[in-house]
């Protein structure tokens, strides 16, 4: 029979990755090395090894968990909107509340996913480009719903696509603790998709 994992085994995974998000974000996936991260890890190359077997099963389980994190909150967002019987708008609105505060403190992760996936042999790939694809409709459903008079066919994925590019590189600007919070900037993306999604006249 094989021996359960042990909590402190999930733990020490959980620091490798936190570490190796770092490292990627601060080199680049191609630029760093096992030893690079093992040395950050302030362990040996061959004790990670115990842990994960390469730096692609690293980045792997890496956009694994954030990719399912980030359809969690999507689940978690419909959930409160049924529970709390918000309108179609403010469920969108919560949702871009919800991935600021998740982006603001996994601006590493998010870096990954957007530079790195590309890195990962066909089938890790397609998993983890596959969930993408699926928080993709899911934001362009909840846009559908908010919005119906704007979306169509035919320009919805554009309009899906301009929400993200306003969400989704605040990792290379927005700062914790500068003069603008990520509270406060996801108020100024619902301000910009109440007056730029208005019924045209």
């Amino acid at each position: 029979m094989a021996r359960p994992i042990s909590a402190s085994h999930d733990q020490r995974r959980d620091e490798i990755l936190n570490v190796a998000a770092d490292c990627f974000a601060r080199q680049s996936y191609p630029a760093t090395s096992m030893n690079d991260i093992a040395a950050a890890c302030g362990t040996s190359k061959a004790r990670l090894y115990h842990y994960y077997e390469s730096k692609e099963a690293i980045l792997f389980d890496l956009l694994d968990r954030y990719t399912q994190k980030l359809l969690l909150i999507v689940g978690q967002v419909e959930a409160t909107a049924q529970r709390r019987t918000l309108d179609e708008r403010c469920t969108l609105h919560e949702l871009v509340r919800a991935f600021l505060r998740e982006y603001e403190t996994s601006a590493t992760r998010h870096a990954a996913l957007l530079s790195s996936t590309q890195f990962l042999s066909e089938p890790l790939r397609e998993i983890i480009l596959d969930r993408e694809r699926d928080v993709v409709a899911a934001v362009t459903r909840f846009l559908g719903r908010a919005y119906p008079e704007r979306l169509d066919e035919h320009n919805q994925t554009a309009i899906a696509m301009t929400l993200f590019g306003m969400i989704n590189w605040t990792f290379t600007w927005l700062r914790p603790g500068g003069a603008l919070s990520y509270a406060d900037f996801a108020e100024e993306v619902i301000g910009l998709l109440e007056h730029g999604l208005a019924p045209r006249p």
